[in-house]
């Protein structure tokens, strides 16, 4: 999102932001991109952030209403959801409801309630653009499409710590091998999740809710 921010000044600028608790990592943000809000998780964080930036035309909140209050501050055109789990559902909600368009990077928010996000988005006659790269290819793809006419969705799996193995060689392997994830750094459950597939299971249910499509027309 920041490198498409800065290869596009003239277009876009960051208004408001979050971060959890990685201090060194949001103060650079801060400093570089000045935006005009910011929410942190905690506490400890806040008075961290406060403390350096007590200067700055930046206001700082932190916890759940913090979220919301980053995702609808005002100026917000686009929200670009990309916290993990579903933290992200009620800030998207609001969003929606403030007319802000949703790009989504967080599969979680469709996955545990896909349906009130798009009975919403539907309602406030809002976007949801899937950013995550299957779903935004899949998006890609249905531009200009009719619906009616798809025969079948492919959600693609370039493969995660076991990609190259054999379905006998599977057998023996370990959570350690699990882990050894050959091109991204994602985490111990999310690494094990794409490990076993278990991710590609989460995305399907995701492919269903964001196009309208029954189970039975995605491999």
């Amino acid at each position: 999102t920041l490198d498409v921010i800065e290869a596009h000044q003239e277009a876009f600028q960051l208004v408001a932001m979050s971060f959890g608790r990685n201090y060194k990592a949001g103060s650079e943000i801060i400093k570089k991109f000045k935006p005009k809000f910011v929410a942190v998780q905690d506490k400890e964080t806040y008075e961290m952030v406060s403390k350096e930036f007590s200067h700055n035309d930046v206001k700082i909140g932190y916890g759940s209403d913090a979220l919301i209050e980053a995702a609808i501050y005002d100026g917000v055109e686009c929200l670009v959801n990309a916290v993990v789990g579903s933290v992200g559902l009620v800030p998207t909600l609001k969003a929606i409801e403030n007319g802000i368009t949703i790009a989504l990077a967080n599969k979680e928010t469709l996955v545990t309630a896909g349906h009130l996000v798009i009975e919403h988005a539907k309602r406030y006659n809002v976007d949801i653009l899937p950013v995550d790269s299957e779903h935004s290819a899949i998006f890609q793809c249905l531009q200009g499409e009719n619906v009616k006419s798809i025969e079948r969705i492919i959600v693609t799996a370039s493969g995660g710590s076991f990609r190259d193995k054999k379905r006998e060689e599977l057998v023996e392997v370990t959570v350690e091998e699990a882990l050894k994830h050959p091109n991204w750094s994602m985490g111990a459950k999310i690494t094990i999740d794409s490990a076993t597939m278990m991710n590609k299971g989460l995305e399907v249910i995701e492919a269903h809710v964001l196009f309208d499509m029954p189970f039975d027309k995605i491999d």
